[in-house]
């Protein structure tokens, strides 16, 4: 980037041209130059040639010519003298001079350069009296008056120079990047007096720490490395629900991994392609229209808030994910991912192990409305446990319908929205469905899900969110004769309140309250209590 001559740096360097260029050549190039070495350029003919073409800079022969230029101005004998004398100086279109804007250094090599040309050919054709006494005094007075700021001037370019030097020899790479984020988080469970979640539980104060290398080989990719550790528990096993599960819950007893290893690039304007080792997630791979609360270290407390759990499809593992016209109205997505990608054993492996199949058509018919119609079917040889069709959210039987461990697939749907009500507010929300079946074909189950969410920045201060979420967790709904469906209905409700202390430190208080917990009205209602502080550097 050029950098600009401020307007009194050019009022000091207009009476300084003018003075000076009085000289002979020889004299001009010895003194100029070495007492302006800060204003130095190497510029070409070919650049100066670009720069007076791009900005249609015409030469003029009298000063008079120059609209903006009065004889009141305190330059007015400079330019005349540079115009009329010398006929080196260039005006804009309109016959304008523009005396009081700032010039690049690109601007001032080219008039240097016009008027150096037009002594060379006052001398060689001997018709003028360049060299006077008065002239060599007006140099020698100028010298001395400027002195400090020429010293100045150079001296703000040695600093520069320095601090640039220092930066290169201390940047961790030219092509790498170190981000990290750790995570406080203070928690406990209230209520659910039925089952005495409130007595059988206490509170926690945990961590999470991520530390990412993200390196670039061509400038338009990225290389992702994640190392990860923490000890955040997950509360279904205290409250006996997956409902109550937090957005970043994950125990590795601060055991450090890489949990994530992934290359992106673009293979053309319209198609972009990433690939992942190991960690991969759909929800960092394409857009879930959840913008205020996606993130578990920023986002939304809850596991079920931060976004519709259809993007959970197949998380974990390797695969890749392609979009076409990632920036246009209209864009899709195509996914394939693995969980048992690196085992060669029977059915497992690449594609005879678990996997999703993922497709999702983003529409965005505005700047302010985003709308994404979606699809990913699973198979899974070990349907059981917490962590099956709905991804570790909602009921205990809309994770494992079938009740034992089994082979199965699902086909899942999903529709999901972001509305910018105004510049601080945004709308958004999703409803999913999904149709799973046992392999041998004995039976298959409907599980469903809704939520909406309210995004308000800058709320009571610059910098803060306030966010609002609620709808109703995974539940089975149906399904074959010997599937037992959920007998009621729970509802998430999530109140948080993103405080951002700095750039660097945010500090989020919220509330999560599960009614009818398992979708089961005798339970009692469960609440969660968490203050979550985020350090990012």
């Amino acid at each position: 980037m050029i950098k600009p001559l401020g307007v009194s740096e050019r009022k000091i360097m207009t009476k300084l041209f003018w003075n000076v260029i009085k000289l002979a050549p020889v004299l001009v190039a010895a003194t100029f130059i070495a007492s302006n070495s800060a204003f130095a350029v190497e510029a070409n003919e070919t650049s100066v040639a670009k720069l007076a073409e791009s900005n249609n800079i015409g030469q003029v022969t009298s000063v008079s010519q120059f609209s903006d230029v009065q004889p009141t101005d305190w330059a007015f004998q400079a330019l005349q003298s540079l115009v009329e004398r010398y006929g080196c100086i260039a005006g804009y279109p309109g016959g304008t001079f523009r005396g009081n804007r700032a010039m690049t250094r690109y601007e001032f090599a080219a008039g240097v350069n016009a008027c150096l040309d037009r002594v060379n050919e006052l001398i060689a054709t001997a018709t003028a009296d360049l060299v006077r006494k008065d002239d060599l005094a007006a140099l020698q007075r100028l010298q001395e008056e400027f002195a400090d700021e020429l010293a100045t001037l150079r001296g703000r370019v040695d600093e520069l120079d320095a601090r640039t030097a220092t930066l290169e020899a201390k940047q961790f790479s030219t092509t790498t990047k170190l981000k990290g984020e750790a995570i406080f988080v203070a928690s406990d469970l209230f209520g659910g007096e039925n089952n005495k979640v409130g007595e059988n539980t206490n509170a926690i104060f945990s961590n999470r720490v991520r530390l990412t290398l993200e390196s670039s080989f061509s400038g338009t990719d990225k290389l992702q490395l994640r190392l990860n550790s923490g000890d955040i528990a997950s509360n279904a096993a205290s409250s006996g629900t997956n409902m109550t599960r937090l957005g970043f819950d994950g125990n590795t007893s601060n055991a450090v991994s890489i949990d994530k290893a992934n290359y992106s690039f673009n293979l053309s304007d319209k198609l972009a392609v990433k690939v992942d080792a190991t960690g991969a997630e759909l929800n960092d791979n394409v857009t879930n229209f959840n913008p205020d609360f996606q993130s578990s270290g920023t986002g939304a407390i809850s596991r079920y808030g931060r976004f519709s759990p259809i993007y959970r499809s197949g998380s974990g593992g390797a695969g890749v994910t392609a979009t076409f016209n990632p920036k246009g109205k209209i864009s899709l997505t195509g996914a394939y991912l693995s969980n048992d990608n690196s085992n060669p054993g029977v059915d497992r492996g690449v594609f005879n192990g678990d996997n999703a199949v993922f497709g999702q058509l983003e529409i965005k018919p505005s700047d302010k409305l985003r709308v994404g119609l979606t699809y990913a079917r699973t198979y899974t040889d070990s349907v059981g446990g917490f962590d099956s069709f709905a991804s570790g959210t909602g009921s205990a039987k809309a994770n494992n319908p079938f009740g034992t461990t089994v082979p199965a697939t699902s086909n899942n749907y999903g529709v999901q929205a972001s509305f910018n009500l105004t510049d601080k507010a945004t709308l958004g929300g999703w409803y999913g469905f999904a149709n799973a079946e046992r392999v041998n074909g004995t039976a298959n189950a409907d599980i469903n899900y809704w939520a909406a969410t309210l995004g308000i920045k800058d709320f009571g201060r610059e910098g803060n969110t306030l966010g609002l979420i609620f709808g109703q967790p995974p539940k089975l709904s149906g399904g074959s004769a010997n599937v037992t469906k959920d007998a009621d209905t729970s509802y998430h409700l999530e109140a948080l309140y993103k405080m951002q202390l700095n750039d660097r430190i945010q500090v989020t208080p919220a509330l999560l309250v599960i009614f009818n917990p398992e979708h089961n009205n005798n339970n009692d209602t469960i609440y969660v209590g968490t203050v979550r502080t985020t350090f990012s550097f």
